[in-house]
């Protein structure tokens, strides 16, 4: 995904316009929890902002592919991400395209950067039934969303909160 950027550090254009479709190779996908990552929309614009640095604005949306924690069956997750700042401060740690950007960007390791973010560490499908599994072990035990209170230390702030009062 490079885009020209001479028109726009000549001042000749405002901004340069993102309309892409991506589809990640299994490649890419390497070392991921993703399965498999198509279609993948990003739209938006590179300018220039009012100090003349290079700024990026985008909307990143599709569906990602991710194994089911209980039964590893694929499951759709649909994400949107929208990403903003200037070029120089995202592009920092990807040392080979930061050195080369003055006439040309590669805005690919920018997105990618952004989608392994948005990766969740665990879905389920919507067709699991739990009691249909195994799910409870020697000292664990599987629990949903709906079974869990809103606070995951709750436990642990019990334990210290009996220990202050001894």
């Amino acid at each position: 995904m490079k885009y020209d950027l001479i028109r726009l550090n000549n001042n000749i254009d405002k901004y340069v316009k993102i309309d892409e479709v991506y589809t990640f190779s299994k490649d890419q996908l390497t070392g991921t929890d993703l399965i498999k990552l198509d279609d993948v929309k990003i739209t938006g614009e590179i300018f220039k902002n009012a100090l003349g640095n290079l700024e990026i604005s985008c909307d990143v949306y599709g569906t990602m592919v991710l194994p089911c924690a209980i039964t590893l069956k694929p499951v759709d997750y649909p994400f949107e991400i929208k990403i903003n700042g200037q070029i120089d401060e995202l592009m920092e740690n990807n040392e080979e395209n930061y050195a080369n950007f003055k006439n040309t960007i590669d805005i690919l390791p920018i997105i990618w950067e952004n989608i392994l973010m948005e990766i969740p560490t665990r879905v389920v499908s919507k067709d699991v039934n739990p009691s249909d599994y195994n799910i409870s072990g020697n000292g664990w035990k599987f629990v949903t969303d709906e079974q869990t209170n809103n606070n995951p230390l709750s436990e642990l702030l019990d334990i210290v909160n009996d220990s202050e009062v001894k």
